[in-house]
């Protein structure tokens, strides 16, 4: 892993969030993207060297309205920069790490993502990001 690609914020509301972390860092979002496979509206902040994305559900099924649901809003997970996904897949699963999808899928912010099962990663969920080679 190199370095934290971001931090990811379940939010209720994507407008009102973004009016309220746009005061807080004193800028605008880079980017908004629709993931239609997880069923969530990103927006994604700069703050110096680090990001955080904020994640708000599209539809009453997807799970960040299941994370909303159970837990409210807050921090959701935590995104890891990897240079080879498969690799660092199968590395951490032969350390006894559970994957909940081992085939990388297109995430937001142009990554291939996989995430890691928080029960195996002390309660929290960690994403594995690959930038997408254009």
């Amino acid at each position: 892993m190199n370095k934290i690609e971001h931090i990811g914020i379940a939010v209720k509301d994507l407008e009102v969030s973004n009016v309220l972390f746009e005061k807080l860092f004193g800028v605008p979002a880079y980017k908004s993207e629709e993931v239609e496979s997880e069923g969530v509206m990103t927006s994604f902040f700069q703050n110096g060297p680090n990001k955080i994305e904020l994640l708000a559900a599209t539809n009453p099924e997807s799970p960040i309205a299941k994370f909303l649901e159970k837990k409210g809003e807050g921090i959701h997970h935590i995104a890891f920069d990897v240079t080879d996904i498969i690799a660092e897949v199968e590395r951490l699963k032969k350390e006894g790490f559970v994957v909940l999808n081992e085939k990388p899928k297109k995430g937001a912010d142009n990554k291939l993502v996989v995430f890691l099962h928080p029960k195996s990663t002390n309660g929290v969920l960690v994403e594995l990001c690959q930038e997408i080679k254009k």
